[in-house]
């Protein structure tokens, strides 16, 4: 992959449990870190925001829940080895992971981030997105969404949600790669292939 970007892999897990608190992520990489330490050496290395439902016990898990991480393809092996069925405790809550299954990332002319992390002045925060695209070589058409911010008592990121659309294939697929903006490991910058346009400012 050019700019040095490796060909990446998403690795899907059932994850079984009951309840997460808001500032999961930390906790969560933490620990996968803690039993694949080459995790923690990859820059692009990431976990995609888990889909949770809140309540007022916290972030329930639903029964179809699922861990995906996002690793360099050659290290797809030796990461599914060492979490496949795993018992994890996050943030005090114990987790079962299930089985790790490679999926290839597909190439995608509109992708979507949950939360890509930058400043907090959304103007800013554009010209910033902008800027690591050219850095890439990549083009197409931005959306941005919702302000996100994600805290705990040693760390503090604010992001957007990011819709870019009219990709190129090969654009498509190096941004899947790459991401934009840091902290990887939290669910920030992680792009997946997104279908519909409509009311995506909103999302």
């Amino acid at each position: 992959m050019t700019n040095n970007v490796p060909e990446m892999i998403d690795i899907v897990f059932d994850l079984g449990g009951e309840t997460l608190p808001d500032s999961y992520p930390f906790a969560l990489w933490a620990e996968l870190a803690r039993l694949a330490p080459q995790l923690a050496e990859q820059r692009y290395a990431g976990i995609l925001p888990l889909r949770l439902a809140t309540t007022s016990e916290g972030m329930l898990l639903p029964k179809r829940a699922k861990v995906i991480l996002r690793v360099p393809t050659a290290l797809a092996d030796q990461t599914v080895a060492r979490l496949s069925e795993q018992q994890i405790e996050v943030a005090g809550s114990r987790l079962r992971l299930g089985q790790g299954i490679k999926r290839v990332i597909q190439p995608s002319p509109t992708i979507h981030a949950q939360m890509v992390a930058g400043i907090t002045d959304e103007v800013q925060f554009m010209d910033d997105i902008n800027t690591q695209l050219f850095e890439l070589g990549v083009s197409g058409n931005l959306i941005c969404g919702k302000r996100h911010t994600l805290s705990c008592e040693q760390q503090f990121i604010n992001g957007f949600s990011l819709v870019i659309h009219d990709l190129k294939p090969e654009a498509s697929l190096k941004l899947q790669y790459a991401g934009l903006g840091g902290a990887r490991q939290f669910g920030f910058g992680i792009f997946i292939p997104y279908k519909v346009i409509s009311g995506l400012s909103d999302d």
